[in-house]
This record gives C-alpha cells, structure tokens and sequence, in this order.
C-alpha cells in the first residue's frame, strides 16, 4: 500500500514557525529628522515576499530560498529563510521614525551581483544594496551545515547617505500630502524608482541614479492632463488638467516592456489607467464596471476603496492584468490580456469574470493559470481559496483547509492535568504558545493565585482540581488571544520557481501543502462533497460514488459524536484498551442517546451503497501505508555536487518543522477517519442482512470478512495514533557527559549503518522525536529515493513543491510505520539516548504490531539498562533472541562480526554482542547470567560449544575477577571444560594470546592485564613464563610510567621477577628478553593480523638476548636507585626512569646518595672516581658555608651510610666525613 495520489484542488495549511523562543532581530533606526504629519495619517499593516530566480534549482546557492517581509506603522521587518540550509543574522528590523510605511510600500528585485530592497514611507523612500548569495558564495559546492544571510552585513550600510535615502519634499506637512499607495522598481540602467499615488490624484514617479553611479534625484509627475494635451481634445476644456479625487489610485502595479515602462493605475472612480512612462501620457482608460453583470449605477456612486490590482507576466501568455472589485455580495475578479497594436494603441482582452461571496480581501495573487486570494469571514477567520481562471466551467473555488482556530472551550477529565489537556488538545494551539515570550510570567503568577486561594491546610482532590481548570482556563483564554493576533493574515506569497504558497501572517509564515485524496474527502466541507462525482480512491464512477457516499457517513458520525465519547476513544487508545470493544461501547452510547434519528439517517444512507464492504476496504486500502520495498540510502552514480546538494535539501530546522507538523496533521486527520470508520463499522454488523446483493456476491468472491475488516481498521487507528503521540512527543536534551557515555556503551553493538547524533538542541529550542528523526536519518534516505533514478546534473533538475512535498511526506510516514520492515525510528531514538520516548513508543506499539517483535524487545532492554533496571533489561533481551534470524535490525546487529559470520549460529553471535554490552556497562551477574544460558543452549551441539567457547572466552576472560566473581566463572569453564578436554590447550593459548596483546595495548596504570596473566602462570607452576611477564611488566613501567609511583611498581615486578627465577632449577634460570620493537610502540596492534586485517606474515629472525639470574639483578639494582634518586628528589623521576647505569652515578652523586652511587658502580664495574670527586667537592663546600646552614648537611649525611653515629650537633661535619677509617675504607675498595 501507498498514500493516496494528490489531488491538485485542494491544500492543507501548516504553521512553518519553529519551536523557539522568539526570532532575534536586529534593530536598525533610521533616523532622517522629519516630523510627524499634522493630520495623524494611517496605513493599514502589509507584507509580502520575494522568491530568488534559481530558488527552484537544485544545484543552487539559492534553492528553496527567499524573503518575506511585514510593515506596521513606520517599522518593517525582514526575515530571509531557507527550506535547504539554517540562515545566520537572517531577521532585520527597520524603523524609520514619523516615517510610516506605505502598502506596497517594499519591493525586493534580483540583480545579478545584489538584492536591492526599495521601502516607500509616507515622506521619505530608500534603497538597500546587499551582496546577492551567489556572490557571497563563489561555488554552488557549500558544505557548510549554517550559510550567512544577505541581512549579515546590512549594518555596515549608512542608510542616511543620499544613496540609500531620499526625504521626499512635496509629501511635508499635513495628511493631505501623504502618498496613499506606491510601487517601486529597479530600471535597466540600474536606477531606483518610485511611482506614489498623490492624494491630488497625480502619479509621482521619484528615479534615484545608480547605486554604483553619481547623479541626482529626478521627480515626475504624471498628471491627466498630460494626456489631454496629445489627444485630440474630444473631452471638453472645463475638466481638462482638472484633478479630482475620484481620480485617486488606490492600487498600482508596475511592468517593464522593452524600453518602456507602464504604469497601471486603479483609481476611486473604478477606472483603470495605463500610463506610459517614457512618453509620460496615459495610453488607455477602462472602466471596470463594464465588466460588472448588473447594479453598475449603484456601484458607479460610490468611491472604490478597496479595489486591489496584480500583474502576471510570462513569455508564453504575455501580460495579465487580475483586477479585485470589491462590491458587498457581489465581489468579482476580472482577468484581463494586454493587447498591443500599431502605433502605440494598447486594448485589454477579456479572459474570465469569477465571482466570490467572500467580504473582506485582505490579498490575492495572479499566476499562469489561477488566482489565489485570502479573505477575513464575518468571524474573522481566515479563508484561502484559489480557482483556475480559464478552465473552470462550474465557478467553484477550491478548498484550502486552514489551520482551524483552538477551541475556547476544553473537556478536561478528572484524571488529566488541565495544563496537558488543554495544549495538547490542538497541534496550533501548542506551538503558537512555545513562542510567548511571556510564558514564564503567566505561569508562575497563576501558580501563585492558585496558591493563594487555597486557605485551608486540608484540601480535597477534587476541589484542588476544579481550582487547576479555573485558573487554567484563563491561562489558555490569554494564549488563545495572543493567537489571535498573530494569526492575523496579512499577505500571500507564490515562488514562481517553485510553486510554493504561503500565507504571511502577522507573527509567522504557514505554507499550503497539496492534500491526499482520502484527507481531502474528509475535510471537505458538505457543499464540496455534494458536488464531488468521482474520487482518485476508486476505480469506475460507481465505486466512486460509493466511497463518497462512505465518506459521507463518516463526517455525519464525527458531528454527532459527543466530546465525552470522542475523549473516551481516545483514552482507550492511551490506556491500550481494545478499540473494538470501546467503539462498539460508543455506538451503544450513540443509540441510546440518538434523539435527533441521526443514527438512523446515517443507516439509511449506508445502505444506499452498492457495495459498502468494496468501499471501506477501500479506504483501509488507502489508509494503510505498508510496503515492503526496501530502503537505500546510498547515492549511487552521483557526483560530489549532486551529493552534497541532496545532503541540504530540505534540511533546515523550518522544513524540518514544517515536514513535521504535517505529519502530525496527517495522523490527526487520519485517526479522526479510522475512528469514525471503526464505529461505523460497528453499525454495519448491526444491519446485518440487509445489505444489497452486489455486497453478497462481493463477500463470497474475494472471502472478506466484516469482522476481519474491523481488525484491520483498529490496527490502522492505533497506528495513526502512535503517529500522532510520537509527532507531539518532544526530545529529550541529552546532558553531554551522559550522551558520550552511552554512545560509548552503543558503540559495542557496531552499528555501523546507523547515523550518530550530530546535532543537539538547547531547551530553548526544542524538536520533536520525529523532527530528530527527519534530521538524522530519514532525510538522507529519503532524498536517496526521490532522486535515485533521475539524472540530476543533466537535467537541471526543478524543485516542484508540491511534487516533492508530497512524495516527501509519502516517505517519511512509510518510514514511520511500525508495520514496515524498516527498523530506523526506534534504532535512532535509541542511539540518540531518547530512552523514555522510546520506552513510551514500545509499550503504544506491543500489544497491536507483529513486525519486529524481538527488535522491540531489544531496544526496550536498552531503555531499562539506560534505567539501571538490569533484570529486566535482561528478560528482554532473552526475549529478542528469539527472532534474531528473522528480523532487519537484528541481523545487522550479528551479522557485524565479519569472520564468524559464515560459521557461527546468529543466536550465538546476538549473545556474544549482548554480552559485550553488558560488560561494558559494568554487570558482571547479567553476564554471567546470559553466559550460563547461551552455553546450556549450545549443549547439544558439539561444533557449536566449540565455537561457542571461541565466541565467549575473550568476554569471560577479560572481565573484572573479583573472588566470588572468579569462583561463579570458575563453576562454568568447569562445566565447559569438561565436555571440551580436546580443545582445551588451544583455547587456553588462545586466551593467553589475546589477554597477552590486550595488556599491550592499554595504558598500564588502569588496566592491569599483566599481574592477571603472572597470576596465571604462577597458578601453572609456569615460574620463567611468569618472570617474564613481570621483567616485561618492568621494561614498559620504566618507559611509558617516569613517576615515583611507576618506579615502585618496577622495583616489585623486577623483585618479583627475580623471585620466579630462583624458583627454577639453576640450568633454566633464564628468560628470553622482551622485544621493544613494534608491537609495543603501537597500542591496540593485533598480534595476529596487520594494520589492513590481513593475517600479518611469520616476523624476520632476529637476535634473541638471553637474560639470567645475575642479569635480572643488574636490573633490580639499577631500578632501585632510580626509586632510591627519586624518593630523595621527586622532580628527577622523569628523568631517571630511562637514564643509564653511568647517567644514574652522576645523578646520585649530584644529589649526594653516595652510598647508592658506590652500591650501583660496584654492581655494573663501574670507576669509583665520580663518587670521590662528587663527595670531595661536598665536603669542601660545606666547609665554607660554616655552620649557618646545618639543615642541608644532616639531610644528605642521613641518605648514606655512616660508620658511626653522629650525635654531637656541634661536630664539623667535614671531619666527620674525613674520618681516617673511613677514608681507609673507600681507598681498599678502590685498589
């Protein structure tokens, strides 16, 4: 199954605002020393957008990119967005003081080296040259995850300089002098004009020179008597260069054409003029009511005031012209075609005339083909409708289904929170409350009036609760307000490029998105419906006219379901109660309470179709998103270029937002549909016989059940209901030391496919687990899809919106369906440590779903070890392995160890990954655990214990051994050992190879493999293997550990050492001395395979050093002076852990350990002549020092050894040190 085709008559609007606090503009004041007008002069709130050329290009800095702008008083504000890339410094605010912007007042056009920004104020007008993308970015090849907007460097722009500003000098003073409307446009010499309607009802057209250009400013005025003067005078002299209000121009809109450039103005008195600036003369007048049916006379006395005027060029079709009258009840677009003949004479081609009973435009937008328009209803609820202007016979608009106002009123059940309740009752209402800046504020103040209304000590529940929803609800009534407001529409947006609609509203941008055909049946309102004659879901007209009629019934259940029941349903969902049984409750409540007979209108309707079971398994058909095509997220064949174009596409955080919300809406709307269906169905079983004979024949042909189809339509519910949680679920923020840590303990399962976290959002801005989802994973291969079979560079490839939104969306719920074989959801929360969303979307999906049955069980054992709840973690994780040769997810898990994977069982290989995890984390009676069990499983299989035991050795081995730990291990290698004597030398030099190469490999002071092997050996009897384990254990200390604390430990294993060997008979008192060649100096290196995982080749021969008894200690000696040298001074341990025999004599003597230095060169044969030369010039230096410093002198005379004691404080210590006998001594020992 697939998602329904999209049917182009109909959208569905999607709020593009983000989940943040609020958007950071920049403020700019411009400051041009002007007054205010006298006469308090107004202008209504405007917007608009500007869409790049190659906006629709893939391969473009541009894509998906453009400008929308709003004005309000003498403030505008830009913000610049990308569907593709985040936009750095991309929101700019504008205020121009006394200087109130105009409608139509900005205009945004394209050069090829900048965007100019034209704003047109009540007195003044502007222009703002920024760098165009493409020159900020030389190479369409951006890699970067953040691109700098065109707004970055706007403040280093002096806005006051002539070039930039303008105060216009005929619009000082009092209100009457203030322009009413204006257009602007960038000429093709590059200068800057400005056409602004006069209240005297002239047209002024202000030309600044080129910014790159000197010049200076030129005023036009094109006035109506211009225009009398070059035709023949057929109007009388009296009005001639007369200027009258009715000659006002409410609307303006401007259109380059080869040299000349027209000026179309739609004045008061419903005439439009078109003005020809080279030849400053008016070219053509039509009077718009001409085109009115009737009523023309009344219309004809009063003054237009809200006629509205758009222009619509293209190569093919020319110039259109779309004029809005707007007449109470009677308002009508005209589209008219701009003919031109010889000799400059101009007409105007009548194309359509559509009507609409809408009252209050607030904008519309003329395209090839249709006119999009947004209105205000009498309630002040926002209508967007759109119609083809040529091909339409029947004059109906088509539905755009916007985002529905909050309800006022919310049903707040006595186990809900009224807080939770009331702002996830409404998708809208939710995130439009995530950008109050003044949330914080309302929430503590109504937290503390609900505190100071409680007076009592004691305080029931139920009177605590009903105190939470007053307060409450006055919270949301203000939330509610706010929206409102923000909800305001202001203007519509058309990317050419693209297609792409949005309304501007007043506190954000929502976009319009293609609606599926089964969403679009059931939102559509009951006119629609009724004129509906066939539907994409169905095959021939008649099956259409079934589905309809189906449909039909499903929006007359939704009306007359109640709001306690529509809550009861839902809840069922949440508490995972059967909806079977809760929708046949439902009915039953309906039946009982059906006073109006609507149960009983809604019978006799269903059955009037033919074949009500073709129909609805119809519908299940479309509802259902199952697929079994499998994923691949590789693009193969494509350049860099390409790739990294389609790593961008659509990945900022506003189109993942949007993408997103869709989802969600998608899911409400379906659940909506599946719910209705279900306890329709309930109803149908109660008609029992009487159904029409085409069902009965049907039900014997194809075997379909009623029953069957319910089972069916209940999974479909739970599922949309799962959509719809997991899209309103937010992420979790992950602390870092925390999120590292899990990774850490992931990482053992070497998913090697799966896309670690690179990005984390702060509280202040925070996504959802599908947005997280989208970024992460689904994106890369959903694109990968879209564009697998297109050749992307050859064919420029174009960016139709609402193609690819679509298939977009198409994709990314497939992706999400839990009964599709993909596993990618539930893999990415787990490894971006979303443990309580997944733990919530395990327990939503187990009781329904039958795919992936052990992947669930598995990443619910995740959750509960991220919990600390280790034996659950490990019943599910038993549980899983179950299914590990059926399912994806934990295949790719086994099948990683690449060298086992042809040879061992895939349960055994799922244990040993289990088991490393385990280990990892630290819980050694789990492993122990899960060893015992995978061994017993093995106990049948000869092959299979010893390749079991090849399996779990190295994790058994190298684990913690504590006592008690080491006897529980030892019970099961006895067990083992027992069945497996054949192979047991091999194991058992197996196992000391690869703890051998791990105590090589990690750093010696965390880690201490060694003294576990020399435990070993010792346990062997095995004495010279364990004295060289300790003279190796010895070697590495002295060269990787240069502290006091490295030392000692290298005394005690070269002492250790020693003590091996002379437990060996003397004729083997030997050992071979340890190589320091290149296994030692590349930590982790494999001993049997090289640096590319080849089996590494038998090593050269080399000189083999033999070490004896007397050897080892020479060794002990030298690295008991080291300790001895740095014991007495600390800072010399770096430097005499690899110093030498000699170079130890010379420290010691400098330091004055005499005796150690006499002890060190008699061992290694040595010259006595350095220890007399170092004590003669100690002595001679105290000797001059005298007796004002005797603390150095006792400190060096206590580290050697005297023969006597020196007790007399006053003894020179020099004599004392000369002493005959002494001397006699030191000089026998020398001959």
């Amino acid at each position: 199954g697939k998602m329904a085709g999209v049917l182009e008559r109909s959208y569905i609007e999607i709020c593009g605002f983000e989940r943040e606090s609020v958007l950071r503009f920049r403020q700019i004041t411009l400051n041009l020393g002007v007054g205010l007008h006298s006469g308090g002069v107004k202008y209504a709130d405007s917007a608009g957008g500007f869409s790049y050329e190659d906006s629709g290009k893939l391969l473009s800095v541009t894509s998906n990119r453009f400008v929308h702008w709003s004005t309000s008083g003498d403030t505008v504000q830009f913000v610049e967005q990308s569907l593709d890339t985040n936009l750095l410094n991309n929101a700019v605010r504008l205020r121009i003081p006394n200087c109130l912007l105009l409608p139509g007042g900005v205009c945004i056009q394209e050069t090829l080296n900048n965007i100019i920004i034209l704003i047109v104020t009540s007195q003044s007008v502007h222009r703002l040259v920024l760098p165009h993308p493409t020159r900020m970015y030389r190479s369409d090849l951006v890699t970067e995850l953040q691109m700098q907007s065109i707004f970055t460097d706007i403040g280093k722009l002096n806005l006051n300089e002539p070039a930039h500003s303008y105060v216009l000098p005929f619009a000082q003073g009092t209100q009457t002098t203030a322009p009413s409307t204006s257009a602007g446009w960038i000429s093709h010499q590059g200068e800057a004009l400005f056409a602004l309607a006069s209240p005297s009802g002239a047209i002024t057209v202000v030309t600044l020179p080129a910014h790159d250009q000197d010049g200076t400013v030129s005023i036009l005025e094109l006035k109506q008597s211009s225009m009398m003067q070059r035709l023949a005078g057929w109007m009388p002299t009296a009005i001639r260069g007369d200027q009258s209000i009715p000659d006002l121009a409410i609307s303006l809109a401007v259109h380059q054409l080869e040299d000349d450039t027209f000026i179309f103005a739609l004045c008061q008195d419903h005439k439009l003029r078109m003005w020809s600036l080279k030849h400053q003369m008016c070219l053509l007048v039509t009077d718009m009511l001409e085109y009115m049916p009737a009523g023309r006379g009344e219309v004809k006395a009063s003054p237009a005031l809200a006629h509205k005027l758009r222009l619509f060029f293209s190569s093919s079709i020319g110039l259109c012209l779309a004029i809005y009258l707007a007449v109470p009840k009677r308002s009508q677009f005209c589209v008219l075609q701009l003919v031109a003949s010889e000799n400059n004479r101009y007409s105007l081609d009548h194309i359509s005339t559509l009507f609409t009973t809408q009252e209050t435009l607030v904008d519309f937008v003329l395209t090839a083909t249709d006119i999009w328009a947004v209105w205000l209803d009498n309630d002040n609820q926002t209508v967007v409708k759109y119609i083809s202007f040529e091909h339409n016979t029947t004059g109906m608009w088509n539905q755009v289904f916007v985002q529905p106002s909050p309800e006022e009123e919310v049903h707040v059940g006595e186990d809900q929170d009224p807080r939770v309740r009331a702002f996830a009752s409404n998708v809208s209402a939710e995130t439009d409350v995530s950008n109050i800046l003044c949330l914080k504020h309302f929430t503590t103040k109504r937290c503390f009036q609900l505190q100071g209304s409680v007076t009592e000590y004691e305080f029931c529940q139920e009177d605590y609760h009903l105190l939470q929803v007053e307060f409450w609800s006055k919270f949301y009534a203000c939330c509610l307000q706010y929206q409102d407001v923000l909800s305001t529409p202001l203007a519509l947006h058309i990317s050419p490029a693209t297609a792409m609609v949005c309304v501007l509203k007043k506190g954000f941008v929502s976009f319009l998105l293609p609606c599926f055909a089964i969403d679009h049946l059931y939102l559509s309102s009951d006119d629609y419906l009724i004129s509906e004659e066939e539907t994409p879901i169905a095959e021939d007209s008649e099956m259409s006219r079934d589905v309809l009629q189906l449909v039909h019934c499903l929006r007359m259940v939704n009306e007359s379901l109640p709001e306690d029941m529509a809550y009861e349903m839902e809840k069922a969902l949440e508490d995972l109660l059967s909806p079977e049984k809760v929708s046949e409750k439902v009915l039953e409540g309906l039946l009982a309470s059906d006073n109006g007979n609507v149960i009983q209108d809604i019978t006799n309707k269903l059955q009037d179709i033919n074949n009500p079971i073709v129909a609805i398994n119809m519908l299940l058909r479309e509802l259902d998103l199952e697929t079994d095509a499998e994923t691949d997220s590789r693009h193969t064949g494509q350049s860099l270029r390409v790739r990294i174009s389609l790593s961008q596409l659509y990945g900022s955080s506003v189109a993942a937002s949007l993408i997103c919300q869709a989802v969600c809406q998608i899911a409400m709307t379906r659940t909506l549909i599946c719910r209705d269906l279900l306890i329709l169905q309930q109803l149908y079983l109660r008609i029992g016989d009487n159904v029409s004979r085409h069902t009965h024949i049907y039900l014997a042909r194809v075997s379909v059940r009623p029953q069957d189809l319910i089972s069916r339509c209940s999974n479909l519910l739970c599922t949309y209901h799962l959509l719809k949680q997991m899209s309103l679920t937010l992420s979790s923020s992950v602390p870092l030391d925390i999120l590292n840590a899990d990774l850490q303990h992931l990482s053992v399962l070497e998913l090697s496919d799966s896309t670690t976290p690179t990005s984390r959002r702060s509280v202040l801005n925070p996504q959802t687990v599908v947005e997280l989802f989208y970024q992460n994973v689904a994106r890369k291969a959903i694109m990968s899809q879209i564009f697998s079979q297109q050749d992307v560079e050859g064919n420029q490839t174009m960016l139709h919106w609402p193609q690819m939104i679509s298939s977009v969306l198409t994709l990314l719920c497939q992706f999400l369906w839990p009964s599709n074989p993909s596993f990618l959801f539930p893999e990415c929360l787990m490894l971006n440590c979303q443990y309580t969303q997944l733990q919530e979307y395990v327990r939503l999906v187990g009781p329904w779903c039958q795919v992936n049955v052990g992947s669930y069980r598995f990443v619910l054992g995740q959750c509960y070890l991220a919990s600390g709840e280790g034996q659950k973690a490990l019943q599910c994780f038993q549980e899983a392995a179950a299914e590990v040769d059926k399912e994806e997810f934990l295949m790719k898990l086994t099948g990683s160890v690449e060298e086992a994977a042809t040879t061992t069982a895939p349960r055994l290989l799922y244990y040993n990954k289990v088991l490393r995890l385990l280990e990892d984390i630290g819980l050694p009676e789990l492993v122990i655990h899960l060893a015992t069990l995978a061994i017993s499983e093995a106990a049948n299989d000869e092959r299979i214990q010893v390749i079991a035991l090849f399996v779990f050795a190295p994790c058994i081995i190298t684990f913690s051994y504590s006592h008690s730990y080491c006897r529980a291990l030892s019970s099961i290698l006895t067990c083992i050992f027992s069945k497996l004597l054949c192979c047991f030398v091999l194991c058992v030099l197996q196992v000391v190879s690869i703890i051998e190469s791990r105590a090589r490999a990690v750093d010696l002071m965390t880690h201490n493999y060694y003294e576990l092997l020399y435990a070993f050996h010792i346990n062997r009897h095995n004495y010279r293997k364990a004295g060289t384990v300790m003279f190796e254990y010895g070697m590495r200390l002295g060269r990787e550990v240069r502290t006091l604390r490295g030392l000692q430990k290298q005394v005690n294993c070269y002492l250790a050492a020693l003590s091996c060997l002379r437990l060996v008979h003397p004729d083997y008192a030997w050992i071979v001395q340890p190589s320091s060649g290149a296994a030692y100096e590349r930590p982790g290196t494999s001993p049997k395979r090289n640096y590319d995982g080849e089996f590494a080749a038998n090593p050269v021969s080399q000189q083999i050093d033999i070490l004896e008894l007397k050897d080892l200690e020479k060794e002990y000696v030298l690295a008991r002076s080291r300790l001895t040298l740095a014991q007495q001074d600390p800072p010399s341990a770096a430097i005499a852990g690899g110093a030498s025999s000699q170079e130890m004599v010379a420290l010691l003597v400098q330091t004055g350990l005499f005796d150690t230095a006499l002890t060190l060169c008699q061992t290694f044969n040595l010259s006595l002549t350095p220890v007399f030369e170092g004590l003669t010039f100690k002595c001679i230096k105290l000797q001059y020092k005298g007796d004002r410093d005797q603390t150095e002198v006792w400190n060096w005379l206590a580290a050697n050894q005297l023969p006597t004691v020196i007790t007399t404080k006053d003894s020179r210590s020099v004599k004392i040190l000369l002493d005959l006998d002494h001397c006699d001594e030191l000089c026998s020992v020398s001959s």
